[in-house]
């Protein structure tokens, strides 16, 4: 019998957790702490909605998106 994995769960986590005071928003991957702490439990599109912010919320971080603080 096959067993079947978990679907995979798309992240924008690039390893880098540090919120910055400012904002709140983490500097490596530009969520908030509760879209963090809440990435699991929240749906497919939910996901998808803030990863689609993410870019410009790290460029209001002067952030480049995947490349961690400067």
């Amino acid at each position: 019998m096959l067993c079947s994995l978990p679907p995979r769960i798309d992240t924008p986590c690039v390893k880098i957790c540090s919120l910055d005071p400012a904002s709140g928003l983490c500097v490596g991957c530009g969520r908030t702490g509760a879209e963090i702490g809440g990435w699991m439990g929240m749906s497919q599109t939910a996901r998808q909605q803030v990863m689609a912010e993410l870019p410009g919320r790290l460029a209001r971080l002067g952030r480049a998106p995947g490349k961690g603080p400067r």
